[in-house]
């Protein structure tokens, strides 16, 4: 088979082909699809709720499924809301989804309708594919031969026609999430000792304390806190350790109960958790630092010293943003 004979890009009177310009998109988005931002092309409810779902602006990246279509793709744009209705349930419950798709009838079997006026279509929509199994997630479950992407889906109750948020389940995905992982370590200069106490929580140790910058495209901040030589003294030791990030976000429990007496030993506590960055955290500066709470059930007492790394390992992920837009 013979070359598409005018590559991208070539001089003089040439002819580029449509399908050429899709293989510079396709190439553009690593081959990829999905909402190019996080926040874009949300489906939402109605604030009052009705038989209509809305999405919200945003642009994408749409893989032709056509047939001959090897690495080809579309960029799509909706810069305003899209408000489109969905059909009241009757005595059973039913699953629609959301997809957006492109209805390209020049492209090579391709069945779609000619729009109206070929230079301004639309070839593009937002569609409701009704009467799906709740268990779907992914338009290619249902037409695998469609150019489209999943937005989200809706699980509506039986006799209903308004839509609420509540029956809306996002299911996007994002053409090229960012990611930044960072390690930050402390190596305490000297003995700190936590001692069996009074059933609270202590801003201890005081070295393992980070003054961290969030990224503004941050949705979400993974979170894995180790410390390698974690000391035990005198007795048994119960305790609880937690991350906390800024100022109002604790993180899961992690449990130290060790039952080896009077003898002083090492061991390694790890902490680990994954917490959504509001878009008042994004762009700014928070500190990770770690609480720890000791029982009085256990006289036994913990402590970090030279012989003590404690490491951080932080990856900042985007992804599609759970906050109402």
């Amino acid at each position: 088979m013979a070359w598409d004979s005018v590559p991208w890009f070539t001089e003089g009177s040439a002819e580029h082909s449509s399908e050429v310009a899709r293989l510079l998109a396709y190439a553009a988005f690593g081959g990829a699809q999905g909402v190019v931002g996080s926040g874009d092309l949300a489906v939402k409810a109605l604030s009052s709720p009705a038989a209509k779902i809305q999405v919200r602006p945003g642009a994408c990246a749409i893989i032709n499924r056509a047939t001959g279509s090897t690495y080809q793709a579309y960029a799509g744009r909706l810069p305003a809301t899209d408000t489109v209705n969905v059909a009241a349930t009757g005595t059973s419950a039913r699953s629609d989804l959301v997809v957006a798709r492109i209805e390209n009838p020049y492209s090579y079997g391709e069945t779609w309708p000619n729009p109206s006026d070929p230079v301004v279509g639309p070839y593009i929509f937002t569609r409701i594919i009704s009467g799906v199994a709740k268990t779907v997630t992914d338009v290619r479950q249902v037409r695998p031969n469609d150019s489209a992407i999943t937005l989200g889906r809706i699980d509506i109750p039986a006799n209903t026609s308004s839509i609420t948020q509540s029956m809306i389940k996002d299911l996007r995905d994002m053409v090229s999430p960012r990611r930044d992982r960072r390690l930050y370590t402390a190596f305490p200069g000297a003995l700190s000792t936590l001692s069996y106490s009074d059933n609270k929580w202590h801003n201890w140790p005081s070295a393992a304390s980070w003054d961290i910058d969030v990224p503004s495209w941050a949705t979400r901040a993974k979170l894995v806190v180790t410390f390698a030589g974690f000391r035990m003294t005198k007795s048994d030791v119960y305790a609880r350790m937690q991350t906390k990030w800024g100022s109002t976000l604790l993180g899961q429990d992690t449990y130290i109960d060790d039952d080896s007496g009077n003898n002083t030993r090492r061991s390694t506590i790890v902490l680990a958790d994954n917490f959504a960055m509001s878009s008042a955290l994004r762009g700014t500066t928070q500190t990770l630092s770690v609480q720890t709470y000791m029982y009085k059930t256990e006289t036994g007492d913990v402590s970090v010293d030279v012989g003590t790394s404690i490491v951080a390992d932080v990856e900042f992920v985007e992804s599609p943003d759970e906050e109402e837009v």
